[in-house]
């Protein structure tokens, strides 16, 4: 009997999506942008201390591998060849840090997670040395000074880890945030890997100036990073290297994108004054300016969106960058048990369609745009005695979209121009509660693609428009039409307003938790606990008095 024939279908492009829980990887069909193929892993986060944050970078390598691997089984299965992907995009967290041995390939410390508060002390310190009249550190990068950044967590690696500081010293350390560390593993790591990243990537390291596109020698003296540990940078779309090892060996890496970035390309926000907003761990609103960097009076970061091609023009974005979003369901149910699956909130949040006046700011890394405030923690209030696990559920949701409306309001505010509808992506906008409320609170229509995998499309169509690839058009005419659900506002704009107004005043309730008098407690009796101790605390209560009054549970 003969062999079955393989399907044949169009010039395929993969991504590697890489996130703050999971790893992806999905392949595309360049000429309809049909999605064929994927493959997730969930990742480790580890917390060894009160306000730190890691991640093991060799964990996460191993789960690029898995992906890549396990998608490619699945294509055989759909006989579909796999010698017909032609090109590789990787989408990344941004921000987050690595640094490793390049004569070994092995990271020299774990990688530390843009949500992490460590470097807090190192921050204040840093901002003295800044001049009141002339905050060079702004003006050059977009960025206000905060622990979100890869330099400080850089500055704080250097200082405090000596296997590092000697590995530097003689000359083995690379620095790169984690595009770099996959990129350069899969081109080849210690045999002739490519140590490079790209503008948008670059532009998250507080050590980029975003007007010249080149590493800042005053910035790099300013946090006293050595420049030789530093990655090349290149546009967002051009060859890198070839794949070195696995079911894709010899196919190029040709597109990088932060995953932000790859989300507005993926939603093809190629104009001037498009946005969209994708829910991931956090949420991320970025606003196309076009050629022109845009500065913000309100909070804001500007930032590098897109180049697409070494000989093309830089855009530039305004974004408002939300710590916590999915990151909340996750703690619902790593925390404190109220879930066991993310997909539960919906259900609990529907049963009661309501908080009942309960609020939760869900500020576990501080608070960062619009208010930039790392004195603030989470905080769950207006508790009642009728206060269910339900509400409690409604009341996360609704803090993702109470977060979305104060950014999106500055926005409007330095754009000039207020958004008439708002296009969303990520996992999270599967959740049509979520995507109701979201459009409810902002009193505009919500946009949802029926494809939701912007980020990983942006990466694709990045790595397929490559010079040198070339299967993937980045023209407006070939563009394929993006399909979209929409969710119109349901409730009057005073009831928005109200619950609006509520929630500020929740937000002001919840900054000015860490001082120098907190941070000089007890430790043993207070910095270890987290915040799901005291709200456990308070729901044990809670249970226990309506017991005694016979009210059930």
């Amino acid at each position: 009997m003969a062999a079955q024939k393989k399907a044949v279908v169009g010039p395929l492009v993969g991504a590697v999506v890489q996130g703050t829980n999971s790893t992806r990887f999905l392949v595309f069909n360049s000429k309809t942008a049909d999605l064929l193929s994927h493959h997730q892993v969930e990742l480790t986060q580890e917390f060894p201390k009160e306000g730190w944050v890691e991640q093991d970078p060799k964990e996460i390598l191993q789960s690029v591998h898995e992906c890549i691997d396990r998608t490619c089984q699945k294509l055989a299965e759909l006989s579909v060849d796999v010698s017909n992907i032609k090109a590789i995009g990787v989408s990344n967290q941004r921000e987050t840090t690595v640094i490793w041995d390049k004569l070994t390939g092995e990271p020299l410390y774990n990688a530390v997670v843009w949500l992490d508060l460590r470097t807090q002390p190192t921050v204040e310190s840093l901002s003295k040395k800044i001049p009141g009249n002339n905050n060079f550190v702004k003006s050059k990068t977009g960025l206000p000074l905060s622990t979100y950044f890869s330099a400080v967590k850089l500055r704080w690696i250097l200082d405090n880890v000596r296997h590092v500081q000697k590995a530097v010293e003689e000359g083995r350390a690379l620095f790169g945030t984690i595009d770099s560390w996959l990129i350069w593993s899969l081109t080849g790591g210690v045999n002739g890997g490519v140590h490079c990243t790209d503008v948008t990537n670059a532009s998250r390291t507080m050590l980029f100036n975003i007007h010249s596109l080149e590493w800042d020698k005053e910035l790099c003296d300013f946090f006293e990073i050595p420049m030789d540990i530093l990655p090349n940078v290149w546009s967002s779309s051009e060859i890198y290297g070839l794949m070195k090892a696995g079911a894709l060996e010899g196919v190029p890496i040709s597109g990088c994108l932060g995953d932000q970035s790859a989300a507005l390309v993926g939603q093809m926000c190629f104009q001037e004054g498009q946005a969209k907003n994708t829910y991931g761990t956090g949420c991320f609103l970025l606003y196309n300016t076009g050629r022109k960097c845009v500065f913000s009076e309100r909070g804001l970061l500007t930032t590098v969106a897109y180049k697409l091609g070494r000989d093309k023009p830089v855009c530039y974005a305004l974004e408002g960058s939300v710590a916590i979003a999915g990151a909340v369901i996750r703690w619902l149910r790593d925390n404190l048990g109220i879930i066991e699956t993310s997909e539960e909130i919906e259900i609990l949040a529907k049963d009661v369609g309501t908080s009942y006046g309960c609020y939760f700011v869900p500020a576990f890394s501080g608070l960062y745009g619009p208010y930039w405030e790392p004195s603030a923690r989470g905080i769950i209030c207006g508790l009642t005695q009728f206060t269910s696990k339900n509400h409690i559920a409604f009341a996360a949701l609704e803090s993702v979209c109470f977060q979305t409306r104060e950014v999106l309001d500055a926005m409007n505010r330095d754009c000039g121009i207020p958004l008439s509808h708002l296009q969303v992506d990520g996992g999270m906008t599967n959740n049509k509660i979520l995507m109701q409320l979201q459009a409810d609170i902002l009193h505009i229509p919500v946009m949802k693609p029926a494809m939701t995998e912007t980020t990983a499309l942006g990466a694709a169509m990045a790595a397929g428009a490559a010079e040198g690839v070339g299967v993937w058009s980045l023209k407006p005419e070939d563009l394929s039409v993006i399909i979209m659900e929409r969710f119109e506002p349901q409730i009057k704009a005073t009831e928005s307003e109200i619950r609006y107004a509520t929630w500020k005043k929740a937000v002001m309730k919840s900054m000015g938790w860490v001082t120098a008098e907190s941070e000089g407690s007890d430790p043993a009796l207070f910095s270890s606990l987290p915040l799901g101790f005291f709200i456990v605390g308070s729901m044990i209560m809670l249970i226990g008095a309506r017991y005694i009054s016979g009210i059930p549970y």
